[in-house]
C-alpha cells in the first residue's frame, strides 16, 4: 500500500503542485493539506482519492504559489472629506500653514493597502485545474502500488506453497497413525499404572479422551481450506487485502491450536514452522490494498 506521486501545473498565473505518499494501514485514512482560499476542493478531493484508494493512509498536499499582483489602494473618502471640513473650521494663526492634502492622506486610517480582491471566476477555474492534476497524481500512486502488489502476489504465493508443504508433511507424519497415537499412550500409561492410588480403569478412560483430542485432523483441514481460500483472492485481483488479513489470523488460530494438540516433537517442530511461515504471511499481507 505504500507509494508516492507528484503532479503539478499552471493556470492563470498560479502554479499548483499535489504530493500524494501512501503508506499501511488496516483502513482508509485520508489527511489533506490545502491552502487558504482552497477550501472548498476539500470534500471532492477526499471523494476522489476514497474512489481509488481502499486501504492505508494518504498524505495529499497541495501547494499553490501565484504571481504577485499589484497592492490594492483604497482611500475613505467619507473619512478624508470629514477630516478636510474639521480641519477648515478650525481658525489658524498666521504662523501656522494649513493643512495640505498630502499631510492628510499621510495620516492612519485614511489610505490602506491590501491584496487585490480574489476574482471568482479564476478561483473556480484554479480549482477544476487542482482537481484535474488530483486525478493524474493518483494515476501516478495507484500505478506504483499496483507494481508493488504485483510483487508481493509472488511471495504471498511462495509463503502459501510453504504453509502448504509443512500442512501435508504433518498430514503424512508415521507420527498422526493410530498406531504411533497408541503406542506413545501406552508407554505413558504403563509408566503411571505401577504408581500407588491410581484406578487403571479412570486412567485408561483418560487414555482415551487425550487420544481423541490429540486428532489433528480438523486443524489440517481448516489449514488447507483457508490456503485455498488465500489463492483464489490473489488470483481474482482488486482490493483483498482486508480479507487476506483476516485469513491470514485465522491460519494462525489454527496453527496455535495444532500445536496445543500435537503430543509428539517432530509434529511440534512442524507446527512452529507453520507459525513462523503464517507470521510472515500475514506481515506481507498489511501491504496489500
Amino acid at each position: 500500500m505504500t507509494g508516492a506521486a507528484q503532479h503539478g501545473g499552471e493556470i492563470g498565473g498560479a502554479r499548483w503542485t499535489w504530493e500524494l505518499r501512501a503508506v499501511n494501514a488496516k483502513g482508509l485514512d485520508v489527511r489533506l493539506r490545502l491552502p487558504q482560499g482552497l477550501d472548498a476542493v476539500e470534500t471532492e478531493a477526499r471523494r476522489r482519492i476514497g474512489a481509488r484508494l481502499t486501504r492505508g493512509t494518504c498524505h495529499a498536499t497541495l501547494a499553490v504559489t501565484r504571481e504577485a499582483q499589484p497592492a490594492r489602494l483604497r482611500i475613505d473618502e467619507e473619512r478624508l472629506a470629514a477630516l478636510i471640513a474639521a480641519v477648515a473650521a478650525i481658525p489658524l494663526p498666521p504662523t501656522i500653514a494649513p493643512a495640505t492634502l498630502d499631510g492628510l492622506l499621510g495620516l492612519r486610517g485614511i489610505v490602506e493597502l491590501g491584496d487585490a480582491a480574489p476574482d471568482p471566476a479564476a478561483q473556480d477555474a484554479l480549482a477544476a485545474a487542482c482537481l484535474t492534476g488530483l486525478d493524474a497524481a493518483l494515476d501516478e500512486l495507484v500505478a506504483m502500488r499496483d507494481r508493488e502488489g504485483r510483487s508481493l502476489d509472488a511471495v504471498l504465493k511462495v509463503r502459501l506453497d510453504s504453509i502448504t508443504a509443512l500442512t501435508r508433511a504433518a498430514d503424512a507424519s508415521p507420527l498422526r497413525r493410530p498406531e504411533a497415537v497408541r503406542e506413545r499412550l501406552a508407554a505413558t500409561v504403563a509408566a503411571l499404572v505401577g504408581q500407588p492410588g491410581l484406578d487403571p480403569d479412570r486412567l485408561h478412560q483418560e487414555a482415551v479422551l487425550l487420544a481423541a483430542r490429540a486428532d489433528v485432523r480438523e486443524e489440517l483441514d481448516r489449514l488447507a481450506a483457508h490456503v485455498a481460500a488465500a489463492r483464489e483472492l490473489l488470483a481474482s485481483g482488486g482490493a483483498v487485502g482486508r480479507r487476506l488479513d483476516f485469513l491470514a489470523q485465522e491460519l494462525g488460530r489454527e496453527a496455535t491450536t495444532y500445536c496445543a494438540k500435537v503430543n509428539a516433537a517432530a509434529l511440534t517442530a512442524i507446527g512452529l514452522e507453520l507459525r513462523v511461515e503464517i507470521e510472515q504471511f500475514r506481515e506481507q499481507v498489511q501491504n496489500i490494498e
